[in-house]
């Protein structure tokens, strides 16, 4: 009895989890800030102890947590409200780098040490210091860096070239079914896709691992257990 107790608490308790970060919106852990990482390991920490303390009322953790939620959810919304607020919340970006000179006090302010600056300039594949134009520390505590013009690589623009802008790829079947919606919307049937198949010698559906269309007219078919790509021309 005391398992399936446990099983209920813990269903629970990733049922509330579920509905709050719902709530409080979609962030990429890079995005989060220092607040908002706090913030999240709290209501997980509730959330466990709301899954293994017997004594514990369900109630009492739901409203801490809903509490810790609406306080993320308020300071996110002032926030985007007041610009004073942000800064007080989420902190301002940190030069630490200005037009090739390390600013030591913005490095101090960050706690980094120069070690662990230059481990994340190097993990953004600057391993010589003098390509670094501007290094910036973000709110989130990732760095952005500006290279010098010297080194950083052509783009299409310098070359004068004019080039097609890229579109979204539509992936017709995932996993051996048809993903009818996306094929609706890229205009074509299951009778087209099957031809298609056919076409490259594939006549069950579930050998396909993924098969994606582009806005060029290539359909890309990945067979399961079979390492490459079978490519042909859409007509």
């Amino acid at each position: 009895m005391e398992i399936l107790e446990i099983a209920l608490r813990a269903f629970l308790s990733a049922l509330v989890l579920f509905v709050l970060t719902k709530a409080m919106g979609k962030k990429q852990i890079s995005q989060l800030n220092f607040f908002d990482y706090v913030l999240g390991i709290t209501i997980g920490s509730i959330a466990a102890e709301m899954a293994i303390e017997e004594d514990l009322p369900f109630s009492y953790p739901i409203v801490a947590m809903a509490i810790y939620a609406l306080c993320e959810i308020l300071i996110s919304f002032i926030s985007e409200k007041s610009l004073k607020a942000r800064h007080i919340f989420t902190g301002k970006p940190l030069i630490i780098i200005s037009k090739g000179k390390i600013i030591e006090k913005s490095l101090k302010k960050s706690r980094l040490d120069l070690n662990e600056f230059l481990a994340q300039v190097r993990t953004l594949g600057y391993f010589d210091l003098s390509n670094v134009y501007y290094a910036i520390l973000e709110t989130n505590g990732s760095l952005s860096i500006i290279p010098r013009s010297s080194t950083r690589p052509v783009s299409v623009s310098d070359m004068k070239l004019t080039v097609k802008q890229d579109e979204l790829c539509a992936n017709l079947i995932l996993d051996g079914k048809i993903m009818k919606d996306n094929l609706k919307d890229y205009g074509k049937n299951e009778q087209w896709l099957m031809k298609k198949l056919e076409e490259k010698n594939i006549s069950d559906i579930s050998s396909v691992l993924l098969a994606i269309a582009d806005t060029e007219g290539t359909l890309t078919v990945y067979e399961k257990n079979i390492p490459g790509p079978q490519t042909g021309v859409i007509e």
